[in-house]
């Protein structure tokens, strides 16, 4: 898993990420009240807002930590969005996106440099 400054995590298996929000993330929005995910067959770069997230509190972008194009949206989200709050590094997963460029995920921060970067927070 690997993380970045925006509090977006991605799992790599083979070609296809899984992408969602962090825990961090998720207990700074409060309660999940609407998650909007990606369409299949949307194309992002990484940087690119490509889901919303509504709570109690605020709306928020969700920013693509890679590009490529989305082969998967989580449908519980639509029906169960508090799901975000309760796995939100698991069950919570926004969108499976094809990967265009596996070298961007190296780039990305681990769970040990996450940690640290939260911890300047």
């Amino acid at each position: 898993m690997r993380f970045t400054k925006d509090h977006e995590w991605v799992v790599l298996e083979g070609d296809t990420a899984t992408i969602g929000i962090t825990a961090y993330a998720a207990e700074q929005l409060g309660d999940v009240v609407f998650v909007e995910t990606p369409e299949v067959g949307k194309t992002f770069q990484a940087g690119d807002a490509f889901a919303v997230v509504e709570s109690v509190k605020a709306a928020s972008d969700v920013y693509a930590p890679i590009a490529g194009e989305v082969v998967e949206a989580n449908p519980e989200l639509t029906e169960a969005p508090e799901t975000v709050n309760a796995s939100p590094e698991s069950g919570g997963w926004f969108a499976k996106v094809r990967v265009a460029d596996p070298a961007q995920y190296e780039g990305l921060m681990d769970r040990d440099a996450y940690e640290a970067f939260l911890a300047t927070l």
